[in-house]
């Protein structure tokens, strides 16, 4: 379906004069069938024709529907405003009525039952214009992103208009290094390792993923990905390393649930069976019985495997499933060994390229196989150079993931907020890999498009200062309707905000430099271990106390002295425990021998110096004539010398 019919059928009737007018757009850039402009469609494309468009484009279609979304999400703000002032009104009364009881019985359909009714309905329209607000949106995004594409294709020799449009997360490559940095402070790098421990590679580099998409013709499940359509399904082949090696391959389809959670089915699969399985002629019968040998037939695990695959190919069935997408990257884990609490993956060197055969005159991909063969039987690694140019998609930035259990969230929320909240990172809300590769080959064949592709044209990078002001500016709204939500509840455990002051990501590096000379206490408000309550200045005076602080610290006035007398417990990285007792308390104290004869080991050294000097003395001594007193007296002296060194030696 063409997305001007898509959008026909999509237009919320209320609001229809305000969407966008696609049909103009086209008739302005000359690409409507209308057999009888086929006149001007062959003239040239001048300067008064791109002005017409780009000013219909974004002086008065952008204008219309940008302000109407800025008016209707207004009115809607407005709107709920009012409805939690009445609610606040309604609570007031019930807890008026709760703390005086009335001797008098309450009538059930009184005034308070039907005002909570009124609300009600009141709640539901807005909710409902809410959806329909985010419909609006994604419609409009789609057209304007739709003409801005289809005129830098036509057009685009001369004129561009795509500049004009403006929990994964982008990382700029320049900023590479201080994520990765930032990270390897509290997690380490896990290492993957296909082998066996004992030909561990100690240069082994992080392995590149292949992941192979399947949708249908129709992109169906593209589309339920990107309406948030809940119980939207993916199914994807995922492999290490090349094919030529021959790597467990694992089948995988994930489900999004209403609560926004996934759930995951996934098994392995050898690579010599991915096309009968897809076919439906493949049944996992070997891995079956194998499992049937160790477990029995009736034991969880095997009924476990027989609904995951018949779960699957049931899937690819019903919706006529087929390789569309391969997804290729670098993955690098940050991950506590044997502790998946808090786990963070960065993928670089990131490419998407077509893996389909809907063009039957130039398939990307032989309809009898399930996977390229041309990229994996030339060993093709990534930038992919080989590829045709409208085959492959090269993503400009990094992808990084980050996943805390509810156990570790308490501990990780503090740093890994300030990461995602820095200047480092741009936030990509339900950003996927399937859905961007969709959208970037198969522009042509889909009619939405996700918000995030809009910000590829422009530069992620922003001033940390900016950033900072950005994040505050948050906090401190998020906290005011924390604080409305807690009055309105009842609750006294709504709490102010305070404004910090330094970078989020800086603040750790602050901490570390000490206290500044010569600096203003107030930038030092911010650092770890202030109270941001008030700054500390002391008068000041013709003495200085320096140095009789130094001699007695207990008198010392510093944050690091106050912190050490009131013994504050310190706080541990992640997946480090404290021990509950010293090492000294642990039994009884063991001394290796090496310890005893340390001393014999010392007085055995210095009496080897002692011989070396009295052989020197002696032979001076006899190598010297009668006459020489000299020499007679140097030997002399020597021979002192080592007598007094191996007397005066440590015994």
């Amino acid at each position: 379906m063409r997305f001007g019919e898509t959008l026909q059928s999509s237009i919320y009737a209320p609001w229809r004069s305000n969407y966008i007018d696609y049909t103009k757009l086209k008739q302005l850039l000359r690409d409507d069938s209308n057999p009888a402009d086929s006149a001007s469609r062959t003239q040239g494309w001048t300067e008064e024709d791109e002005g017409a468009f780009v000013d219909e484009l974004v002086n008065v279609q952008l204008e219309k529907v940008n302000g109407f979304h800025n008016d209707t999400y207004k009115s809607l703000r407005d709107r709920t405003t009012d409805c939690e002032a009445e609610l606040q009104e309604i609570a007031a009364f019930e807890r008026h009525v709760a703390s005086k009881p009335s001797p008098f019985p309450v009538v059930a359909n009184g005034p308070d039952e039907q005002a909570l009714r009124a609300m009600l309905e009141k709640l539901d329209s807005i909710t409902k214009e809410i959806n329909e607000l985010e419909k609006y949106s994604r419609l409009n995004f789609t057209g304007f992103l739709k003409a801005a594409k289809k005129h830098d294709r036509k057009r685009g020799s001369n004129y561009r208009v795509r500049p004009l449009l403006q929990d994964a997360v982008w990382v700029h490559p320049e900023n590479l290094l201080e994520v990765k940095t930032y990270i390897l402070r509290r997690l380490p790098v896990l290492i993957y390792n296909p082998q066996t421990p004992k030909v561990v590679d100690d240069g082994q580099h992080d392995p590149r993923i292949t992941s192979l998409y399947f949708d249908n013709p129709e992109f169906s499940l593209y589309t339920d990905k990107v309406s948030k359509t809940t119980g939207a399904s993916s199914v994807r082949l995922r492999w290490f390393g090349h094919l030529d090696t021959n790597p467990e391959v694992y089948i995988e389809k994930k489900t999004s649930e209403e609560s926004g959670d996934s759930k995951e089915i996934r098994f392995p699969i050898k690579t010599k069976y991915v096309q009968d399985f897809v076919t439906g002629r493949y049944k996992m019968e070997k891995s079956l019985d194998k499992l049937k040998d160790r477990q029995g037939t009736d034991s969880d695990a095997v009924k476990r495997l027989q609904g995951n695959v018949e779960a699957i190919q049931n899937f690819i069935k019903a919706h006529k499933l087929q390789p569309m997408l391969r997804a290729n990257y670098t993955r690098t884990a940050f991950q506590i060994p044997g502790d998946d609490r808090v786990r963070i993956s960065l993928d670089t060197d990131v490419a998407f390229f077509r893996e389909d055969c809907l063009d039957q005159d130039r398939p990307c991909r032989d309809p009898s196989d399930w996977h390229r063969s041309d990229v994996d039987a030339n060993h093709m690694d990534f930038p992919f150079p080989s590829l045709r140019r409208w085959e492959i998609s090269r993503f400009p930035y990094a992808l990084l993931e980050i996943k805390v259990k509810d156990g570790a969230r308490k501990k990780t929320s503090e740093w890994v907020g300030d990461l995602m909240s820095s200047h480092l990172v741009k936030e990509a809300p339900r950003f996927s890999k399937f859905v961007h590769g969709v959208a970037q080959l198969f522009e042509d064949y889909v009619n939405s498009f996700p918000f995030w592709l809009s910000d590829l044209e422009t530069d992620i990078r922003r001033d940390p200062e900016t950033a900072f002001q950005e994040e505050q500016e948050k906090k401190a709204k998020h906290a005011e309707e924390e604080q409305a939500v807690g009055s309105y509840m009842g609750s006294r455990n709504s709490r102010s905000f305070t404004a910090a002051v330094g970078s989020p990501v800086t603040r750790g590096a602050e901490g570390r430099r000490g206290p500044s000379t010569g600096g203003d206490d107030s930038q030092r408000e911010g650092m770890p271990g202030s109270d941001g309550d008030e700054v500390e200045a002391q008068a000041p005076t013709a003495w200085s106390s320096q140095g009789l602080i130094s001699f007695l610290p207990s008198l010392s006035g510093s944050k690091y002295s106050r912190s050490s007398r009131q013994r504050e417990t310190v706080r541990l990285p992640p997946g480090v425990q404290e021990p509950g007792r010293l090492m000294k308390d642990t039994g009884p104290v063991q001394v290796e021998p090496k310890v005893w004869l340390a001393n014999q080991r010392t007085f055995v050294k210095w009496q080897h110096i002692s011989v070396l000097l009295a052989t020197l003395s002696l032979s001076l001594y006899n190598a010297a004539g009668e006459s020489n007193v000299v020499a007679r007296s140097l030997a002399i002296a020597y021979t002192l010398i080592a007598a007094l060194v191996g007397v005066g030696s440590p015994s």
